[in-house]
């Protein structure tokens, strides 16, 4: 039965529309991946003599185990934010003569084999055999490489439960990081010292073989409570809920004033404000019109004024940039029937460049107060705001003609890169780097009113040929249209 199901996802692979447009983006993860093993590799080699120039005086095998606990920690932290978890296109195998327990284990036990479980060893093994090579006791030292392995797996199914408990959250990290922000606190006060539970269990472990039964068990009872949350959602119904919720209405009439777009804009704001993934459009605003305030107090970047535009542009264009670049993708689910609707496209693009605007407006207007840090900061986030009004929604309604990837609104929003392909990389270039060349470039050779005047112009002159751009956008969307209608029906 695992060999059937590895030949249905081959097939479902490579039959799919995705992995031939994304084989760039795979091929760069691919050279990551194995830049980090070599770096894990390089450690777990030289970590020994390293710690042996540097703490002459102490055993590096404990340092080591004194260590693990914060290695837990990070490697917890890291796999919730960065792993994603063995999924299947399960539900035609569910009208099948299938067992769902084979389902089950096949997916938990392909989490096994996830690259963020061989990482780590990269380290640990090599680190083995260096000990043993310093004649440390060997059948010691694989004894402790073995509960290493024991832990890394408990890592990974600790997280698959972690992931399935906060999926129903929009802050789905927040737990995480203060559970785990508490603990190390707890450590690094010497309230309770973990580290040292944690080195003094391996340790035991290590010279008492029967030991390991301990973190075997452990393993066990992860895996099953993995086992029977996933085998009690394997229904075709699952998805369907019998909790009835009052229903909170909000007012979008003020829409209205905006004519025949209205209907599009409150679409959109529907959407934003009802699913977990564009909710996080919202909480970057916030985040957003506080970037300053990690730069501007700072006196070290009182005198680069080039940097200025840079912040201008992101602080003002946050939910240009989170919000226009899974355009129209965010529309994916139902992007057929959208199109079979007897509307203009026109209309439906400018109620989006309508709300980008909206919001460059309102967050420079919130950003004023900046002025508390120079008059020339005020002046540069005028300059990025008209930019980003009559530049970059252009340029970043534009890039969504080459979007190609179907984006699930249900899932959380926290470091979710599903939707995500070479085009939202490389549409940074225009938005962000072009204006700040600009500036500084003009502000090295002329004066910093010319720059702020410049960029200003730019973006004057991209909302004087609205129409004319926005007609040119519009029948690309158009031409492309059926090629994403076809690529929103792929799954990811």
């Amino acid at each position: 039965m695992i060999s059937h199901f590895l030949n249905l996802e081959w097939k479902q692979y490579f039959r799919s529309s995705y992995w031939q447009k994304g084989i760039g983006i795979k091929i760069l993860l691919g050279f990551f991946g194995l830049y980090l093993l070599i770096v894990f590799l390089s450690l777990g080699v030289l970590m020994f003599p390293t710690l042996k120039k540097l703490f002459p005086e102490s055993d590096p095998f404990l340092i080591i185990n004194g260590f693990l606990f914060y290695w837990i920690l990070g490697d917890l932290i890291a796999r919730f934010f960065l792993q994603k978890l063995p999924v299947m296109t399960i539900k035609p195998l569910l009208t099948l003569p299938v067992k769902r327990s084979k389902v089950v284990n096949y997916v938990l036990g392909k989490s096994a084999t996830s690259f963020f479980n061989f990482l780590p060893l990269f380290a640990f093994v090599p680190f083995t055999f260096v000990l043993i090579g310093e004649d440390y006791n060997v059948s010691q030292t694989f004894v402790w490489l073995a509960a290493i392995f024991l832990v890394v797996l408990i890592i990974n199914y600790l997280n698959f439960i972690i992931e399935n408990l906060s999926a129903k959250s929009d802050l789905s990290f927040l737990p995480l990081l203060g559970v785990a922000s508490g603990l190390f606190a707890l450590d690094y006060f010497k309230i309770v010292s973990f580290s040292d539970f944690v080195s003094s269990g391996m340790l035991a472990i290590s010279k008492n073989p029967i030991l390991l039964i301990i973190p075997a068990v452990l393993l066990v009872g992860l895996y099953m409570f993995n086992f029977k949350i996933l085998k009690d959602s394997l229904f075709l119904d699952s998805a369907v809920k019998t909790e009835v919720k009052e229903v909170k209405a909000t007012d979008y009439t003020w829409t209205e004033k905006f004519g025949d777009i209205a209907p599009f804009m409150q679409l959109d704001l529907k959407l934003i404000m009802r699913n977990k993934r564009t909710k996080s459009t919202l909480w970057m605003l916030i985040i957003g019109l506080l970037y300053g305030l990690v730069f501007y107090p700072n006196p070290e970047y009182a005198d680069r004024e080039f940097f200025f535009i840079f912040i201008g542009v992101f602080t003002t264009g946050i939910f240009l940039i989170n919000f226009g670049q899974f355009i129209p993708a965010w529309d994916s689910g139902y992007y057929k029937m959208l199109m079979s609707q007897n509307f203009k496209y026109e209309r439906y693009l400018k109620s989006k460049f309508m709300l980008m605007s909206i919001s460059v407006v309102i967050l420079f207007v919130l950003g004023i107060p900046y002025v508390y840090f120079g008059w020339k900061i005020l002046l540069a986030h005028f300059a990025a705001a008209v930019y980003n009004v009559g530049v970059n929604t252009h340029v970043i309604m534009w890039g969504g003609t080459f979007n190609r990837k179907k984006i699930n609104l249900d899932q959380k929003a926290a470091f979710n890169y599903q939707g995500t392909g070479a085009v939202q990389w490389l549409i940074g270039i225009p938005l962000m780097v072009i204006p700040m060349a600009i500036f500084g470039i003009l502000n090295w050779l002329v004066n910093f009113e010319t720059a702020v005047i410049v960029l200003t112009s730019l973006g004057l002159l991209g909302i004087a040929f609205h129409e004319k751009i926005m007609a040119f956008i519009t029948r690309k969307y158009i031409a492309n249209k059926y090629a994403m209608i076809h690529a929103f029906d792929q799954e990811n």
